[in-house]
């Protein structure tokens, strides 16, 4: 378990969102301000258009990872197709990528497609940028996240994540699984969909392994710092 001590190690643990399609260039600059003040360990928004702006306010801070969710929500997209993106995204500032599975190829046993599009994600962002496979645990069975998982594994990629955020989150047991399944790798394990109450539930999946979470609600769970102190879900001494 990460040790926690003081809110500036909970914010570096905090992948920042700003997902809804409509979002606009002014909420764009608030949050990258936001992230900038909290120093979170990423920054991530809604589609490529808004990587360059991203790139730009966050100019000068080269440890928080400006980062877009690739083939997002559904992971469908063919392995060209999201190689194209993650060169896109790469060539325009982007130094995290997180891609979503294709799930649908993963439930039919098309194994080789899930090796290709990660085969492409690992060799496009090699010393560009951290690279980062969601499985969207909600809809897959225990077997089916652990082959996804070694699937990951398998191909070097720097984290696997839970789930997108847009449907449900994981379950304990689901992230325990991952978890076991990525247990003397070099792959790390993020978490995303963080249900209310937001500042607890991320941090019991903190305590329980979680290396990344990754919400919409970062400064709301660094803010509750002090609750979760008095609480005793977190001791910093």
């Amino acid at each position: 378990m990460v040790n926690l001590k003081n809110k500036t190690d909970l914010a570096r643990m905090m992948d920042y969102s700003l997902l809804p399609k409509q979002t606009t260039e002014s909420e764009i600059i608030e949050a990258c301000r936001i992230t900038k003040e909290y120093h979170f360990a990423a920054f991530y928004v809604s589609s490529s258009f808004w990587i360059p702006l991203a790139a730009e306010e966050l100019s000068g801070y080269d440890d928080i990872e400006i980062g877009l969710g690739v083939a997002f929500p559904f992971g469908t997209a063919s392995p060209k197709v999201k190689a194209f993106e993650i060169e896109d995204a790469l060539a325009n500032g982007a130094t995290a990528v997180d891609m979503v599975l294709n799930i649908g190829a993963l439930k039919s046993g098309k194994y080789e497609v899930n090796r290709e599009e990660l085969r492409h994600l690992v060799q496009l962002c090699k010393n560009r940028a951290v690279t980062k496979c969601i499985i969207e645990v909600c809809y897959l069975t225990n077997e089916e996240i652990k082959i996804a998982c070694d699937l990951i594994t398998e191909a070097d990629i720097n984290f696997a994540k839970t789930s997108t955020g847009q449907f449900e989150g994981p379950s304990m047991q689901q992230f325990l699984l991952m978890k076991k399944s990525l247990l003397g790798t070099q792959t790390k394990l993020k978490v995303a969909g963080v249900k209310f109450p937001r500042p607890q539930n991320a941090i019991a999946f903190v305590k329980a392994g979680a290396e990344r979470i990754g919400t919409r609600s970062a400064a709301e769970i660094v803010d509750s710092w002090d609750m979760l102190v008095e609480s005793g879900l977190i001791d910093p001494s």
